[in-house]
């Protein structure tokens, strides 16, 4: 697999590995390439053993969300019918409880993330995937979207909503 390497403005040497197995290693501007190859030589073992991991990780995952077959149109629309049956009475629920109101609630399947809330239009949409998800887990992703109708960003007043309307985030978000 590929090793890039990125000059930039950086004061030491540093690497990381990509979703796809890749090294990105980021070298300070004017280094020498014998310094950088030598530093990458240095860290042979730990790309492996970094690689071997990200590969799990990958497989890991392909494998949970291939728990939710999405191929055929019938298999769509059985997942649509199940997340609303689901979804919309926590929306109902909490949105009372919070006094916000989502304009529109929709669905995708998103493997990136479980929602989102676009704040300008006041439009929330949830993964297909919730479906794998514990039911307890899926109103923690209700709860964080509707919050977002509060407060936008991740900051400190985002984090209080959710302790006020949501105690168990925390521990919602380990479980997934």
């Amino acid at each position: 697999m590929p090793i890039q390497v990125t000059y930039r403005r950086t004061s030491r040497l540093s690497m990381r590995i990509v979703k796809n197995g890749d090294v990105h290693v980021s070298a300070p501007i004017g280094m020498p390439k014998a310094e950088v190859k030598r530093f990458i030589e240095e860290h042979r073992d730990w790309i492996a053993k970094a690689r071997k991991s990200t590969y799990e990780r990958q497989v890991k995952r392909a494998e949970f969300y291939s728990q939710l077959p999405l191929r055929t149109q019938a298999q769509a629309d059985d997942a649509l019918r199940r997340l609303k049956a689901l979804i919309e009475p926590m929306v109902e629920r909490h949105s009372k409880e919070m006094g916000v109101k989502p304009s529109v609630v929709y669905y995708k399947s998103m493997i990136s993330r479980w929602g989102m809330c676009n704040v300008k239009d006041k439009s929330i949409c949830f993964s297909a995937y919730v479906l794998l998800l514990p039911e307890w887990c899926v109103e923690h992703v209700v709860v964080h979207e509707l919050c977002h109708l509060l407060e936008p960003s991740h900051n400190a007043r985002f984090h209080a909503l959710m302790d006020k309307y949501f105690p168990r985030w925390k521990e919602a978000r380990k479980e997934r």
